[in-house]
């Protein structure tokens, strides 16, 4: 049974910076894509960024050049780097993993397993 749990989520004014960790569990990580998604209040759930199997990287053009998405396959953890936050990024942070090993392309909803979701909350 797969599980993620994520942390490294708060309240932090704009302009600062936070690292949002996701832990997997119940299968061999490395086989799979990773990704982190968002969704703010009175919104659908968003991809923030994603990276594949093999390292291709994914990002919303809302976080080019402030987000960095990495993992560590010793670790089983996907990490995201969120610099130079605003208040628009502030929602729930959700960790997804695809249920498909191997794949080309980044994570998307329709495929994945889903953490609980982490609240980052930037302060204007």
């Amino acid at each position: 049974q797969v599980q993620l749990v994520e942390s490294g989520g708060g309240l932090v004014q704009a302009g600062g910076s936070l690292r949002l960790s996701c832990l997997a569990s119940g299968r061999t990580f490395s086989k799979y894509g990773m990704g982190w998604f968002r969704q703010a209040p009175g919104k659908e759930r968003e991809l923030a960024a994603a990276i594949t199997w093999s390292g291709t990287i994914d990002y919303a053009d809302s976080v080019k050049g402030r987000f960095t998405i990495s993992r560590d396959n010793a670790k089983n953890t996907v990490y995201l780097q969120m610099n130079s936050l605003k208040p628009e990024d502030t929602a729930v942070y959700y960790c997804a993993a695809d249920k498909t090993p191997y794949r080309l392309a980044t994570v998307v909803p329709s495929n994945s397993y889903w953490g609980r979701g982490t609240q980052v909350t930037v302060s204007s």
